[in-house]
Formats: C-alpha cells, structure tokens, sequence
C-alpha cells in the first residue's frame, strides 16, 4: 500500500528547490506525494491531507519565519480530526545558531520530526518510513541522492 505525503513550502517563504528535491526523492523511494509548491497556507495543508487521507505532512520553510507560520498549525489539524505525522525542516527562525533550541521548540509545538537545512533527503525518507512503520515488503528500499 503506498503510503500519501503532503508537502509544501509554508507561509510567505518562496524557496522551492529543497522540496522539489525532496518530492523526487519520496517518489524515488514509493511514496505518492502531493506537492503544494510555495507559499503555502495551514489550511491548504489540512484541506490536502484530508482531501489526500494522507499518512504524513512535511512542511517546508527556509526564510527564517516558521515560528510564527507554523503557529496554531497543529491545532488546525487536531479540528480536522486528522491523524498524521508531521515534519518541518529548513532554515526555521532568522539567526537560528542553536539549532537544537529550535528543534525543541518544535517539538514542544507538536511537530514529531524536526530538520535543519543540511539534512540528506535519504535520512528525512528513512524517519519517515520508521514512523510510519513501513516494511521493506511494503515499499521497495531505494537510495536516493540529492
């Protein structure tokens, strides 16, 4: 069974290569991923995880303004009865030097997973497949470079 994914570039933030990267890599590895694009609203993200009975939500932000974009983000989700696993990665807040801070923060908002603008599309792919529990026999197990 193939597992859908919701992706998309949230707020303002117009940067499309890094999720344009990754939605080949989750296609490469089986996924059937909905790509949003840039500047991207909470509430398309809940409409088209709902819409898409998604497994999982990636957002995607690299002009420093997730905090206040992704705020009240999993709350719209909780009020769509939705139950999804949900990613962000990036360059999250403007002057980001700790970024361990930033990951807490994050998490603490209800994100499950939290990347910074370095990470390997392969290891946000194998996060993915752990969270969502799928098997080798599921899913073929490809490796993707970016």
């Amino acid at each position: 069974m193939t597992k859908s994914v919701i992706l998309g570039v949230i707020g303002s933030d117009a940067h499309v290569v890094g999720i344009t990267i990754l939605e080949q890599a989750l296609e490469a590895a089986g996924f059937d991923v909905v790509n949003l694009g840039v500047q991207t609203s909470q509430e398309e993200f809940v409409e088209a995880a709902s819409a898409n009975d998604a497994e999982a939500v990636l957002v995607s932000s690299l002009y420093g303004h997730a905090k206040q974009d992704c705020e009240g983000f999993h709350q719209r989700i909780a009020d769509a009865d939705l139950d999804v696993t949900t990613y962000i990665g990036g360059n999250l807040a403007v002057g980001q030097d700790d970024f361990e801070e930033t990951r807490k923060f994050f998490r603490e908002i209800g994100f499950d997973r939290v990347f910074d603008s370095e990470t390997d599309p392969e290891e946000a792919i194998e996060a993915l497949r752990a969270d969502l529990d799928i098997h080798s026999t599921e899913q073929e197990s490809q490796t993707v470079s970016a």
